[in-house]
């Protein structure tokens, strides 16, 4: 029997909900709308009207994912990141609200003052940080680098998908591994590395370490391989004067301060976030 939009929400949003998936209600319509081919928008101006038979039995079908753990992000192949849509594939990480903080620090450091600045970004995965800059930021030119092809061909698809290009470039180069010196030099350096440490893994949600790339989460027995790595190795592709900004995990912003002081930056600082944590860290080459 044909059932309205509104009918299959209502029951694929009681699913959710009773499985203690607190935000039910947005993630139902993220799967009604991917499952219909519709924006939210439109959904919701069209809840009254009946669905066919083949999306109702998709949304099913995708409800089902979801109960049994795989994150939205991944069932729609799409998540929000600094208001852009950001195609996102179990290769790499779901963008976090809590990294918008990383881009706000750049682009606060930025404007005013190198509005044309050269900047690269270190594990990048989707490249979602790498292109918010570049949308807020015009004049910018971006290179995108992760060590995993799958990665960066993700990262590419953004890039193509938000029209950065050329702007905007993808290069596969290991974060850990000196850079090759074709490179050349940047005014800015950002980075969201792995930074879980590796037995703190098996203790995540199972919706992040059943889900989403250990590769991408693992920074060695204490988290800190990749700032060591980057702070030795790619100290000298930043320009005098450029800024090197790292986001860092719960209770790692001292000590990745310290390996900036170790590696000679000045100017050393952090950022907190909403919730008062010291998310992101920063200082001068």
């Amino acid at each position: 029997m044909p059932k309205t939009y509104n009918e299959i929400y209502i029951n694929a949003r009681k699913k959710l909900r009773d499985s203690g998936i607190e935000a039910a209600p947005l993630e139902t319509r993220l799967i009604i709308a991917h499952a219909s081919g519709k924006s939210t928008e439109q959904l919701l101006r069209d809840m009254h009207l009946y669905t066919s038979e083949a999306v109702a039995e998709t949304v099913s079908e995708l409800t089902e994912k979801r109960l049994a753990g795989e994150p939205v992000a991944y069932i729609t192949g799409n998540w929000e990141f600094y208001g852009l849509p950001i195609i996102v594939t179990r290769d790499v990480l779901i963008p976090r609200n809590d990294t918008e903080l990383l881009v706000d620090t750049a682009i606060t450091a930025l404007k005013g003052r190198k509005m044309d600045a050269r900047i690269i970004d270190l594990c990048t995965g989707s490249g979602c940080i790498g292109c918010a800059i570049a949308k807020e930021l015009p004049a910018t030119h971006i290179v995108l680098s992760d060590n995993s092809r799958a990665a960066l061909s993700v990262a590419k698809q953004n890039v193509m998908k938000l029209k950065l290009n050329p702007r905007v470039t993808c290069i596969e180069l290991d974060a850990l591994a000196t850079p090759p010196v074709m490179l050349g030099s940047f005014d800015m350096l950002t980075c969201n590395p792995p930074y879980i440490p590796k037995a703190d893994i098996e203790t995540l949600d199972s919706s992040v370490k059943d889900f989403e790339p250990h590769s991408a989460l693992d920074g060695g027995e204490d988290g800190l391989d990749f700032y060591r790595a980057i702070l030795r190795k790619w100290h000298n592709v930043v320009r005098v004067g450029g800024l090197m900004i790292f986001e860092v995990g719960i209770g790692q912003s001292q000590d990745v301060m310290e390996l900036m002081r170790d590696a000679e930056l000045s100017n050393v600082g952090c950022v907190k976030d909403t919730q008062g944590i010291e998310r992101v860290v920063f200082g001068n080459v």
